[in-house]
């Protein structure tokens, strides 16, 4: 534990890459085949139909995984060596990564039941909000606290457009966790929209 701010940028990324790979496959297994059977009505189009908020969470969150690996990868390219605090912050923001494969079964299990929806949106939404708040602490300990660590100098204006473009979903996010208990759908519309802006040409240069 001395000497872990020796950790090379390339051993951080390959470590974050691993668990941001499991993730995404995680997402995928949570995915479940209708059972045949007597007893379920309808054809099989209308049971997946009916099963679309599954393929929704799958589809925003693997999305926003992806689109996490993407920024991350610029984030870490930009360093030329690492240090303790951004090991640590960067250990933050993949546990919060390694939490939405759960925070998406959970929500596509419970969207459409009586009870415990705006709880499971909540978490949903509040996942995400974890997320970008620790992507966010890592991106700026990177481009306001540990400026001589850069592989090559920002100006000022510049490390600030990136570091509030990449804030720039805390507060959507901040907005669909409470109105989980209007509707569950409202909650996951906003996730699935803050998924099509960050995967836009618009926010191309937000990381």
């Amino acid at each position: 534990m001395q000497h872990t701010h020796r950790v090379s940028t390339t051993r951080l990324e390959a470590f974050s890459d691993g668990v941001i790979a499991v993730a995404a496959t995680l997402l995928v297994l949570e995915l479940v085949v209708p059972v045949p059977g007597p007893h379920h009505d309808g054809t099989l189009v209308h049971r997946l139909l009916e099963d679309w908020p599954d393929y929704a969470a799958y589809v925003i969150s693997f999305a926003t995984v992806g689109i996490v690996w993407i920024n991350h990868h610029a984030m870490i390219s930009r360093l030329r060596q690492t240090d303790h605090t951004i090991l640590v912050l960067n250990l933050l923001l993949l546990m919060t990564i390694g939490f939405l494969p759960f925070a998406t079964k959970l929500m596509a299990t419970y969207v459409r039941q009586p009870h415990g929806q705006a709880t499971a949106a909540f978490v949903y939404a509040g996942a995400f909000l974890l997320m970008a708040v620790a992507f966010g602490a890592l991106n700026r300990h990177i481009l306001v606290a540990k400026t001589h660590l850069l592989t090559t100098p920002l100006d000022e204006p510049a490390r600030r457009q990136v570091l509030l473009r990449s804030l720039s979903g805390i507060a959507p996010y901040a907005i669909a966790a409470p109105l989980a208990f209007v509707s569950p759908y409202i909650t996951l519309g906003i996730c699935g929209a803050i998924a099509l802006y960050y995967g836009s040409p618009l926010a191309s240069s937000s990381s």
